[in-house]
């Protein structure tokens, strides 16, 4: 299993939010040293959250996810309001490894279907819940589909990897939604990211024992829950 440490973007700051509440925000600082920071500590990809792009539509960012790209010096996965092919090849050409499509995989298929064929392998969907629902625009709206119909959808049109989060659980430090999670991996046959509420090393191999192919680290590795070096090794042992 993959682990991401999570930096999540607003105002030119790495921050936190609880339950992906805009006004609900913890500052970490320069997002830059930090993503040096997670690399030198051993981390093989990074998870990067553009949250005024999801709130929004509309990146302040771009410049400063060239400079993440570049201190971090590996791969980097992206999302947060790439809503057309053009956000998307925007984020390619600053150096990006992989971008998640969130809003867009529900309310605009033809934009996967488009990125998956022209970047291969590299698309990723971002499928958020809320009360069992799929939400959209930064979490901020609901739609009435299941996060496991979405993500067959998302199968259809190419996509092999998904980030799954629970909003009730991000930022809460209360543990991941590991059945919800499970259920995923065993009703899509998908390589599912596990999201949202990691508080623990035992939510770490609960994920990995569901079946997850990576998870994301935010809230615990900044409130020094753990280390990564703890996480890392922990996984491996499993």
């Amino acid at each position: 299993m993959i682990l991401y440490p999570a930096i999540d973007l607003m105002g030119g700051k790495a921050v936190r939010l609880r339950k992906g509440v805009r006004g609900d925000v913890t500052v970490y600082g320069d997002p830059v040293a930090i993503a040096g920071r997670l690399r030198a500590e051993g981390a093989q990809w990074l998870h990067l959250v553009d949250l005024e792009a999801a709130f929004d539509g509309v990146s302040t960012h771009l410049p400063l996810i060239g400079e993440i790209v570049r201190a971090f010096d590996g791969p980097v996965e992206l999302g947060g309001g790439l809503r057309t092919p053009a956000d998307v090849d925007a984020r390619f050409a600053l150096g990006v490894s992989r971008c998640i499509i969130g809003t867009a995989a529900f309310e605009h298929p033809e934009v996967v279907a488009d990125t998956c064929r022209r970047y291969p392998g590299q698309i990723a969907a971002g499928v958020d819940a809320k009360d069992g629902r799929v939400a959209l625009r930064g979490w901020v709206e609901t739609a009435d589909i299941t996060a496991v119909e979405l993500a067959l959808r998302m199968k259809a049109l190419g996509v092999s990897v998904v980030i799954y989060t629970d909003v009730s659980r991000d930022g809460m430090m209360q543990g991941p939604n590991v059945a919800a999670t499970r259920a995923l991996v065993e009703a899509t046959g998908m390589e599912i990211t596990g999201s949202g509420g990691v508080s623990s090393l035992a939510d770490l191999q609960a994920l990995k024992a569901a079946g997850c192919a990576g998870a994301i680290l935010g809230k615990a590795l900044y409130e020094q829950a753990f280390t990564l070096a703890e996480a890392l090794a922990c996984v491996d042992a499993q």
